[in-house]
């Protein structure tokens, strides 16, 4: 599907289709906020093979469950509707294990270049190994000092 530089651009990760949308999954974003699964555990089921199953129910609905994601893990894009439009204006939450939660219309500098995207979760502890993106590090890291 063209962006608006008229340039086809497809989201990163993996796509499962079924009529009437296509969803993207890319799991070097994803740090398990499990908003897909607590959404629609029938589509979204992590084991099971394939784990997204998007035809298992309304295109919309499954559009509604994706936009919860709030790491940008998740992409969609419907035949017959619109894509998803960015939040304005854009926010910012610090989330309590430290990472950067982020909704709007995002341009985000990383080590492959700019990615434009409406959702993301950035790291705030700069252990993570996927910059500027958080990949669970820092929670991780959090659990293991409360053991000591």
């Amino acid at each position: 599907m063209p962006d608006k530089s008229g340039e086809s651009s497809a989201p990163a990760g993996k796509a499962y289709t079924a009529p009437g949308i296509d969803v993207w999954f890319d799991a070097t974003r994803c740090v398990h906020f499990a908003e897909c699964v607590r959404g629609l555990p029938d589509v979204f089921q992590p084991g099971r093979k394939p784990w997204v199953r998007p035809d298992l129910d309304d295109p919309n609905e499954v559009a509604r469950v994706v936009r919860r994601c709030p790491t940008g893990a998740l992409h969609y894009r419907l035949e017959d509707g619109p894509d998803e439009e960015a939040k304005v204006p854009t926010t910012v939450h610090r989330l309590s294990t430290g990472p950067l939660r982020l909704r709007g219309d995002l341009l985000i500098q990383t080590p492959a270049g700019v990615v434009r995207d409406t959702r993301a979760v950035l790291c705030g502890c700069w252990m993570t190994a996927n910059a500027p993106f958080c990949d669970g590090r820092c929670e991780i890291n959090q659990r293991l000092a409360e053991r000591d």
